[in-house]
């Protein structure tokens, strides 16, 4: 067959350790046959940011803005560890971090079900997808390590106008001291993404936060959903037959892991991004969980929901089989390539991309798979645990077959 012809390129993010391994992997095996695969490559490995001092990550963002459509492989964020093994100058951020605030963007992630392994929660019958504010809080603070006794302010000095001060705490002796920030804007854009997203996928929105306990900044979060929702979305959320509430975060909890799934629940950024992390595991595997970045503007950036897979990567480094889950990462790249022949009217592009997952998930359906999966595995004939280019060379075969 004839390579499918891409006119606008993707964003292409490479990354580190074992991810970066795959990507290589995924686009050998499963996309350079069948597309004229047209990219804008940037580097966002951990070396090739320490050599740009980051910029490279600013540029990736810039060239989605551009472009619209990105896609990313897992990145390193450092610690102080990685900042001794890496031979850093500094401790670099979080590259999704940094793009996320420049994008402005939502972050949607939702599990990738198959049959054969059942949710942790045996009710769940659909996924669920986490809706995680992308801007600010915890991801931007400003913090102190107070080493004795004294008294800590909050103080805001408006543009005009006196200053005003609040007292944090009277320190008696050491402690540490946060200091965290959103901005209406964001707040706003993070609303509406939500709402939108519900109404494109007709699914239930849930928005959870601690506004008893944090009654400025939560509140104001409770507040402007409520607001826009109220102006902008109610009547098309009925003529859709779908549902918007807010309920407290502690309920929210109790309440999904009754539920059936099927909806969106809409996350503060640090809630998000841990309740990712919980209902991923639940439903069998973060190597099975869909992410994707959209903007105000209506810009994508799709990734896998986890790391760089270090353990595996030190394993391959000593010439050691590994039995890596590729999934996430490779639907980020069906995803990207869906929507760039969605926006740029490429309907051969799109149907590659909906064949390509399915014959995915029918490879792990017929008892194939990586090692995460095969303890998870309930299906009626016996699991048949592969490394991971044998999985990707397994799922190219049943790929040949759908063409």
């Amino acid at each position: 067959m004839d390579k499918i012809k891409m006119t606008t390129p993707l964003v292409e993010m490479d990354g580190d350790e074992m991810t970066r391994i795959l990507w290589k992997d995924i686009k050998e095996i499963l996309l350079e046959p069948y597309i004229d695969l047209k990219t804008e490559y940037y580097d966002l490995g951990l070396p090739h940011r320490e050599e740009t001092r980051d910029q490279v990550t600013v540029e990736a963002a810039e060239a989605t803005r551009k472009h619209g459509v990105a896609v990313k492989c897992a990145t390193i964020t450092p610690n102080a560890q990685r900042v001794k093994e890496y031979k850093l100058s500094q401790m670099w951020k979080s590259p999704n971090g940094t793009i996320r605030a420049i994008l402005d963007g939502t972050v949607f992630r939702s599990p990738i079900m198959v049959r054969g392994i059942s949710p942790v929660v045996k009710n769940w019958k659909r996924p669920i997808t986490i809706a995680r504010h992308a801007f600010g809080d915890v991801y931007k603070n400003t913090e102190y390590k107070v080493p004795g006794p004294g008294k800590a302010e909050l103080v805001f000095t408006p543009a005009e106008g006196e200053p005003v001060r609040q007292t944090v705490y009277d320190f008696t002796g050491a402690g540490v001291l946060q200091g965290q920030f959103n901005t209406v804007s964001s707040i706003s854009s993070f609303a509406r993404a939500c709402f939108q997203f519900a109404l494109d996928s007709r699914q239930d929105l849930w928005f959870a936060t601690k506004d008893t306990i944090s009654k400025q900044y939560d509140h104001t979060f409770k507040d402007i959903f409520q607001e826009i929702f109220d102006a902008e979305y109610a009547k098309a959320f009925q003529k859709a037959g779908i549902e918007y509430f807010y309920t407290l975060i502690d309920d929210a909890v109790a309440r999904v892991i009754r539920s059936e799934g099927g909806f969106i629940w809409a996350c503060k950024n640090y809630d998000g991004d841990v309740m990712s992390d919980m209902v991923s595991t639940a439903f069998g595997s973060l190597a099975m969980m869909t992410s994707v970045l959209v903007s105000p503007d209506g810009k994508y950036e799709y990734e896998a929901a986890h790391g760089t897979v270090t353990r595996h990567y030190y394993q391959y480094l000593e010439g050691k089989e590994t039995s890596t889950n590729p999934i996430a990462t490779l639907f980020a790249w069906t995803r990207a390539l869906r929507k760039r022949g969605e926006l740029d009217g490429i309907s051969a592009l799109m149907t590659f991309a909906d064949k390509l997952e399915a014959a995915s998930l029918a490879v792990i359906e017929g008892g194939t798979m990586t090692k995460d999966l095969a303890g998870l595995w309930e299906g009626e004939v016996p699991a048949v645990v592969v490394n991971s280019r044998r999985f990707l060379e397994a799922i190219r075969d049943e790929l040949e077959q759908r063409l």
